[in-house]
Parts: C-alpha cells; structure tokens; sequence
C-alpha cells in the first residue's frame, strides 16, 4: 500500500526585516565640529603661559583688602586664562576619572545627544523595535533620560563640587599673585581671544555644517 505523499510546508530563510536604530557615527558635521574643536585647542594651547610664571613663588603676597584681591584676580585671569581653564579641566578630569560611574553616565548621555539628535542626519530617522520615533519625541526623550539620569547619579554633584574647587585654586591663586610682573597690556588682545572665543568658533563651524539637517527638523 503507497504511502500519502507528505505535504510540504514553506520555511523561509529570509533574515528578520526587523529595522535598527540607524545612527550615522562620522556624519559631515560631526567630523567638522571635531576638526574644527582640535584645530581651536591646539590653537588655544599655544597661547597659554610659561608655568612657571603661575608658579613664581617671589611673586606672591598678601592682598591688603578684599578690593586689591578682586583687582588682582581680574588682572590674573586676563593674562593667566588658557592656564587657569587647563587647571579647572584638570580638576573636572580627575574628579570624573576618580567616580568611573559618573564618568561613564555623563559619557553615554553626551554620545546619545551627539548621535540621537544634534548629528544624526534628517533624512536618517530614529527606529527601535519597529518603533519610529519623530524629532520631537527624540528630543523629548533626551531630556528626560538626561534630567533622571542627573537625579539618580552622582554626575550632576561630582561636576559641581570639581568646578568649585576649580574656581576655589583660580581665585586663591589669582588672589595672592602680584600681577605687576606681567605685561597686561601688550597680551590683553591675546588674553582676550581666549579658550571660551576659541570654543565658540568651533561651536559655530559645527552648526554650520549641520545647518541643513536642523532646519529640515524644525
């Protein structure tokens, strides 16, 4: 007696066209921005000032009053700016090294800014779990995860404490060096253009390259 003939199912092989979150890492204005905020602290770098100027221990004397400490703090931070934003850095870098869960928290939070929002490209929308998401809502949800994020980890408080202890050594420092020395008014252009000027033109290249993308979003 023949057997029936067994009736075949389809399977098929194909992969799952489940769609990913598409984020574009080395888009045109991320590595702009980069150039651009390498280029401005090379830059800025060569600008600061012998270190062993800061650290003229000849130079160093009480202020008679809080007047002449505010006045020497001004005159110092004008000449000594690129040394003394190196020195709050530093202070910033080895608090975030020191709390690794912090560094790690703050980290992931700028990288999710970077390539959710201000670098991915516009016509690249955020898709999760066939889910997709509209500028607004990537926005939105940014901001939230950004804001508990600082509310149940320590990033926001160890920043905090670091730059005050930065601020604390610029103005000690500021405070008890004699800006005599100094030659204020042939460096003040110099001074004046400065790290934060330096930033800003990075800042300002980088939204300009992506401009395009932005509008297209508002």
């Amino acid at each position: 007696m023949a057997s029936p003939p067994h009736s075949s199912l389809p399977i098929s092989n194909q992969p799952s066209t489940q769609s990913q979150p598409s984020i574009a890492i080395a888009t045109p204005a991320l590595r702009a921005f980069i150039t651009r905020l390498s280029d401005s602290l090379r830059l800025a770098f060569s600008h600061r000032r012998p270190w062993y100027e800061l650290i003229d221990r000849s130079a160093f004397n009480r202020p008679d009053s809080v007047s002449e400490a505010a006045s020497r703090v001004r005159k110092n931070f004008s000449y000594f700016r690129i040394n003394y934003l190196t020195l709050i850095g530093s202070v910033l870098a080895l608090s975030l090294i020191s709390h690794p869960i912090a560094l790690f928290v703050l980290l992931f939070i700028l990288s999710s800014w970077l390539f959710l929002y201000f670098f991915r490209p516009s016509d690249s929308p955020l898709i999760i779990f066939n889910r997709q998401f509209s500028d607004r809502e990537t926005l939105g949800i940014l901001i939230v995860f950004t804001l508990v994020a600082f509310l149940l980890t320590s990033v926001l408080s160890v920043l905090s404490w670091a730059l005050m202890v930065g601020l604390v050594i610029v103005c000690v420092h500021g405070s008890f060096r004699v800006p005599e020395d100094l030659f204020l008014d042939d460096q003040e252009p110099v001074a004046g253009a400065g790290f934060l000027s330096y930033l800003g033109g990075a800042a300002s290249s980088a939204a300009a390259a992506a401009g395009p993308a932005m509008v297209s979003r508002v």
